[in-house]
């Protein structure tokens, strides 16, 4: 049997799950006074953070009322829900010269003080391994030039790496159909043609998966049922055809089809479309909802938000309402909407009266406001996702009512948000949580059709 480790939890590590306490198993957690003066700090206000903050100290106070001899450590459960005994938690109650830094560190920093309080611990016994569990990189860096053993917190990893994450389609092979004919049957429904398939390639597939052939001509279909070694495709809808365009855009490459034929699906609530910059995230969510809104009446209106994070310094405080305080976030949906309506002949009149209809069509909401609100059939869209953590997807999606349709678009190498990584952001972890839900589909777009000069930099640069 494993000896059992001591953790020494930073302040980050809380702020970003509350749940940390109890993800440790078997074995101990430490938490030094620096880091209860910082979460001291951090528990006023209405950010994610403070909440956070706050449902920790509810935590440890909940943990420290059950027992009262907090100087031998007070015992873990694995999490809230099992009684199975785990490891102890334990408080720092007695002070550590600071002379254990060396002479570069002065200790009145808080991340010094930490640092000193852990070599304490390591020189008390030396038998124990401490370990400290931050996602701070730097205070990592200076525990390993001390001899301290670091890691960052990796409990919110979803995957191992972000290259594991399904893609939403797959390409089958050339002898496809001459392996899987046997138990093949074919039907018509309101001109949507299905068909029933059977083999072992089909125990891979997923929900509303894009599967395809290259062969000529192609074949391209979207996985409708799936159960054991069988299931039900249909053929996908060709938006790439003038005649079928969707508010004056067609598709430019198969993964916009597909796209398309998620957003166009009453059937469908949740889409997740992943990409870089320019391969039509925004312009294809924002067509498709235009049309289901204004021309089919399918939706009541349509919400735009996305986390406002700024790429250089930020602006500071903005004037107005909500929506005036958003609309320096919103150059993207701005951009978009020019392409959509571009309105090049029509009069000074016919502008404004279609400038109008969608303002009032169209709401800029923040994200900051989101919480107790529900949205009845409403098309919502969620940019910047990746920048969301998977406690604040999960905040998002649950606002969702009846008749509603959300929409996450996203680019998993523009993260912006601190101590979020491709693996552990809220839009890798919804896109695996969701692929094998029967009203959710996921696609990522690899091609750019920004401009010759945007795709070639998103490769170059």
């Amino acid at each position: 049997m494993s000896q059992k480790r001591l953790f020494i939890l930073d302040t980050n590590v809380l702020m970003h799950d509350p749940a940390a306490l109890f993800r440790f198993h078997e074995h101990n957690v430490y938490l030094p006074m620096v880091v209860l003066e910082e979460l001291d700090a951090a528990k006023k206000g209405m950010s994610e953070v403070a909440r956070n903050v706050r449902q920790v100290s509810r935590f440890l106070d909940q943990l420290i009322s059950q027992h009262n001899y907090i100087e031998g450590g007070i015992p873990l459960p694995y999490s809230q829900l099992e009684q199975k005994q785990c490891g102890y938690l334990f408080f720092q109650t007695q002070s550590f010269p600071h002379s254990n830094l060396p002479e570069s560190l002065p200790g009145n920093k808080p991340d010094n003080s930490f640092l000193s309080t852990a070599i304490a611990l390591q020189r008390a016994d030396k038998e124990r391994k401490v370990t400290i569990v931050s996602k701070d990189i730097n205070l990592r860096i200076k525990a390993h030039a001390l001899g301290i053993h670091a890691e960052d917190y990796t409990n919110d990893k979803v995957l191992d790496d972000a290259d594991l994450l399904y893609t939403g389609k797959q390409s089958l092979p050339d002898n496809f159909w001459d392996t899987h004919s046997k138990e093949l049957s074919v039907w018509k429904e309101e001109g949507r043609t299905f068909y029933k398939v059977t083999g072992e390639l089909v125990k891979n597939w997923y929900p509303n998966e894009y599967i395809f052939t290259e062969n000529d001509p192609p074949f391209e279909a979207i996985v409708r049922e799936c159960e054991n070694d069988s299931a039900i495709i249909e053929s996908t809808r060709d938006f790439r055809q003038t005649k079928h365009h969707i508010w004056g855009i067609n598709a430019r490459n198969p993964e916009q089809n597909f796209a398309l034929n998620l957003l166009m699906d009453p059937e469908i609530d949740f889409v997740t479309l992943l990409g870089a910059a320019g391969t039509g995230k925004t312009l294809l969510a924002l067509a498709a909802g235009l049309a289901q809104t204004l021309d089919q009446a399918r939706y009541r209106e349509i919400i735009v938000t996305r986390v406002t994070i700024p790429v250089g310094e930020d602006i500071g405080f903005l004037p107005g309402t909500e929506e005036e305080k958003m609309t320096p976030w919103m150059g993207a949906f701005v951009d978009n909407l020019e392409v959509l309506t571009p309105n090049n002949n029509a009069g000074e009149w016919a502008r404004a009266a279609t400038t109008d209809l969608l303002h009032h069509r169209i709401k800029i909401r923040s994200l900051n406001f989101m919480r107790g609100r529900t949205f009845l059939n409403r098309y919502i869209i969620l940019d910047e996702a990746q920048n969301l953590t998977s406690k604040q997807m999960k905040t998002l999606i649950t606002r969702a009512g009846p008749g509603s349709k959300l929409v996450c678009l996203g680019n998993l190498s523009q993260i912006d948000t601190p101590y979020l990584t491709e693996t552990t952001s809220g839009l890798t972890y919804v896109v695996d949580r969701f692929k094998s839900w029967a009203h959710g589909g996921h696609i990522t777009l690899q091609r750019g059709e920004r401009s010759r000069l945007a795709d070639f930099a998103s490769q170059v640069l």
